[in-house]
């Protein structure tokens, strides 16, 4: 079976003069790799395709694949998820992961939180500041927490993100909206655990293959943020743990009913944090999860859970060719 692969490579934009936390979220050379050989090591026939423009000349040159294993991120507006998706619509080629309703939903976590709500999902209260003069109708109780609404890999998330004031909130909501030029998300801070929790497959076949506690190390003096910086350096400052087993049926039973809410396929994340009750929260769903062998948080998960790389390519191409 002939199996396309779609990809952003950081070095290439990297090269066009994009800068590192522009191209944060696209792949390194041993991420396509890794997928490649396992692949391969599945009895699939891979076939390295690239971004979304390679993408458009390979289709207008005839070029056609079973299914295409779709990891584009996309580079620009609220919509690049789902830039890959539509095109291979168009073409009737099927791909793993979400469709392009899915990619564009989650991509804005203002939506995605309010379609999770609406489910009787627990999720911290928000409010979207589009324009400046939004700020002042926001009406949460301090502290709260700000973010871009359509970034991933800590985009946007400093030590000022978590902010006690109205002054600092329309501070760095008018520097949010300003450096990303989209709207920032304002939700009640949560003082509690963080956790992220990997899933793989469809519907009534999802399944969680770990969850994982987000740990500053002992003695790291600055701010206990999951920021674009300490993500970055998280070898020196960040561990990774398996939490005790009723912290992980808490984190299991939101993450898939959050999953199925927002109608994910085949593999992804659900990032959750705990209020100050203790109670579990969604933050939000990464249903393109990165997979790198090494670094990646879904691969992580599956090493503390004795999953091998290989074994979690193979369930994720599993679950794509069911719904097939």
């Amino acid at each position: 079976m002939k199996v396309g692969i779609t990809y952003d490579l950081r070095d290439d934009y990297l090269r066009e003069g994009y800068s590192a936390e522009e191209t944060a979220e696209f792949d390194r050379e041993d991420t396509i790799q890794g997928i490649e050989d396992a692949l391969v090591a599945g009895g699939f026939e891979p076939d390295r395709i690239g971004n979304v423009k390679s993408l458009v000349t390979r289709l207008a040159s005839g070029h056609r694949w079973d299914i295409v294993f779709n990891i584009a991120e996309g580079m620009n507006g609220l919509g690049r998820e789902a830039q890959v998706p539509a095109l291979l619509d168009a073409y009737s080629i099927p791909y793993t992961f979400s469709d392009t309703l899915v990619l564009a939903l989650t991509l804005d976590k203002g939506l995605a939180k309010t379609l999770v709500r609406d489910a009787g999902i627990a999720t911290a209260d928000f409010a979207v500041v589009r324009r400046p003069s939004d700020i002042k109708k926001v009406s949460l109780p301090y502290p709260l927490f700000a973010k871009p609404i359509g970034e991933g890999t800590g985009k946007g998330i400093t030590a000022a993100s978590k902010i006690s004031s109205p002054d600092e909130l329309a501070v760095i909501c008018t520097q949010l909206l300003e450096q990303f030029h989209q709207s920032v998300l304002v939700e009640t801070y949560l003082s509690g655990r963080e956790f992220t929790t990997g899933i793989v497959g469809t519907d009534d076949d999802a399944t969680v293959v770990g969850v994982m506690e987000i740990v500053f190390k002992e003695g790291f003096t600055g701010d206990a943020i999951y920021s674009y910086s300490n993500k970055s350096n998280y070898e020196k400052i960040i561990e990774y743990h398996v939490p005790e087993k009723e912290i992980v049926q808490k984190c299991t039973d939101l993450a898939l009913a959050s999953w199925n809410a927002l109608g994910c396929r085949d593999g992804g994340r659900v990032d959750i944090r705990m209020d100050g009750n203790g109670e579990a929260n969604f933050i939000e769903v990464n249903p393109l999860a990165g997979l790198n062998p090494v670094h990646s948080d879904l691969p992580i998960i599956c090493r503390l859970n004795n999953i091998t790389y290989l074994e979690l390519i193979d369930r994720i191409m599993h679950s794509a060719l069911k719904r097939l």
